[in-house]
Order: structure tokens, then sequence, then C-alpha cells
């Protein structure tokens, strides 16, 4: 039987490169032994979600998201649930391309991207699993929370390009005068957190707004997440632990926590309760704490990179 491939992508994604990549993508599906076919997005909510749901129930084999971090991410929300789930291929044509990055996929060429498909190695990906009450979400590389977090995707694409980590440092500069403190409860596999916090990661990968040193010891499927905790300090330490993290060198400071865990649950505590403390999923809001989350390991089978 003849195996599927539906190639879904942004076409305003890359600079609108896409739809004009679009036939040659598709042939390289072809030349891999696959039936293609290519669904656009549109500006409606959850597109691409919705399309990779119908693809995968559908019984295709393969599915391709083109496009940012946020359309990878809506096509894993699209099948991360399902029993059934077909393998995905990426084509990074965002500004970070965080994911692309952690799976060694070239992001400076769609076609290069494309080709890595033809090489047909590939390897089943961990998925993180977001519960927000009834709601669940997931994500492929990493949540955050805490005043601090809109430092990791505030900073824009050519200014990190062109300052790399002083860019974060000038926007952390930036940010301490109106920083908050949430007041919260962490449950973890090795114990709990209870207090105040700047911020929380929690990730998937090492590759974090283009820096691959936050969390160095990251693996991609083995069931485990990066837990950073940074505790409350004073506005000068916090500039300093920002600058370590860009080069690896924070996880030793007294000032955070960092460990793995299969789970985390996070609550408000104190001060915090009645808050609305949102929870940020692969650069995007997912919802508001209180939220648990959970590593599903090995969910989906990625094509990757040499």
């Amino acid at each position: 039987m003849t195996k599927k491939a539906r190639l879904i992508y942004n076409p305003v994604s890359g600079h609108e490169q896409m739809p004009k990549n679009v036939a040659d993508i598709l042939d390289v599906l072809e030349q891999a032994g696959y039936e293609a076919s290519a669904y656009r997005t549109t500006p409606e909510k959850q597109s691409a979600q919705k399309e990779a749901t119908r693809a995968a129930k559908a019984g295709f084999d393969l599915i391709v998201a083109a496009g940012g971090d946020g359309t990878i991410n809506e096509v894993v929300n699209g099948i991360a649930f399902l029993e059934q789930r077909p393998k995905m291929a990426i084509i990074p044509a965002g500004t970070t391309n965080d994911y692309a990055r952690a799976l060694r996929i070239p992001r400076d060429s769609i076609s290069g991207a494309t080709k890595v498909i033809l090489n047909d190695k590939t390897r089943k990906m961990d998925i993180g699993e977001a519960t927000f009450g009834e709601d669940r979400q997931y994500f492929v590389n990493i949540a955050a929370c805490g005043s601090l977090t809109e430092l990791t995707y505030d900073v824009p694409s050519e200014v990190k390009s062109a300052l790399g980590y002083t860019a974060y440092l000038i926007k952390g500069a930036e940010m301490l005068p109106h920083l908050t403190e949430n007041e919260l409860r962490l449950t973890y596999d090795a114990g709990v957190y209870e207090g105040k916090l700047s911020m929380l990661l929690l990730g998937m990968t090492n590759s974090i707004g283009g820096f691959e040193q936050i969390m160095p010891d990251a693996e991609l499927s083995d069931g485990l997440f990066q837990l950073i905790i940074v505790k409350p300090s004073e506005p000068v330490k916090l500039l300093k632990l920002m600058a370590l993290a860009m080069n690896g060198k924070h996880v030793d400071d007294p000032d955070i926590i960092y460990t793995k865990t299969r789970s985390l649950k996070i609550e408000l505590v104190g001060k915090s309760l009645g808050q609305k403390l949102p929870v940020n999923l692969d650069g995007e809001i997912g919802d508001y704490c209180p939220v648990t989350f959970k590593n599903l390991q090995q969910r989906i089978e990625f094509f990757v990179g040499e």
C-alpha cells in the first residue's frame, strides 16, 4: 500500500516563502515514496491543528509541518492525543526555529530541511502535556511562567541576531523595575518548592530563544523535563544570572534550582491566590495556573537531521 503524506504549511511564514516552495516539497515527498498533498493554513483559529487531526484520522502516514514554532506546535496538538499517530517532519520557516535547531534540521534552507526526509532517519520524541482543569494542551520545546518569562520571547529576532545574549541583558535591565514575584507551590519528582520565584522554565530540549546552554543536560527522548526555578534575587544578581545562563554556567548558582522531573504541578499560594498567572507553551500563552505537566515519553516519531 502506498504511504500518504500531508504537507501543512503556513503561507505567511518565512517572509511568505512557503507557497513558492510547495511543488518542490511535494516532489521530494514523492521521491521518498509518499503519495503527497498539501494544505494551506487559514487565519481561522487552530487551522493547522484541525487539519492535522483530520489527516491523522484519515490514515496519513506522515504530516510535514512547514512554518514557525507556532505551526509546529499546532500540528503536534492535532495528533498528540490520538492513539494512532503519524510520523512528523518539520520545515522551519519562522524566526527562532528552536525545535528545528534541537532536531538538527537545516534552518536556512527550505530545500535542505525537506531533503532530511530522504535520509529516512527518525527518532521518537518526548511531548509535554499541560492540563488546565479539563483542558489539555501539548508542547514540544518549553513551558514557562513567572514575571521574567516574557524575556525569553519579547526580544525581537533581528535584535537577537545582531546582539546575541547582550540583547537579553538589555531587555532584562529594562524589565527589572517592573518585576513582580509570584508565590507558588511546585511539586516535582525531587520534592516540593513553596515560596516566591522570578521565573520557571520546563524544557524538553536544549534550545530556548535561540540559545543552547540554558538547559545543558537536556535529552530528547528520556521521558524527563528539565526544570529551572529562578528564586527571587536582587536586580543586579538577576542580571548576572541572565548572563551566566546564556553560557550554561548558571545551574550551580544558589538562586537556581535545576533538576529533572517526569511531572510538575504548579499551584498559586499565599498572596498570589486569585491572581491570573499565564503559562507560556512554546512561545504562546496556553492558559493560566494552576496547571499539571506530564512528560509523554517518545510520543511522536520525527524525522531528524544528521
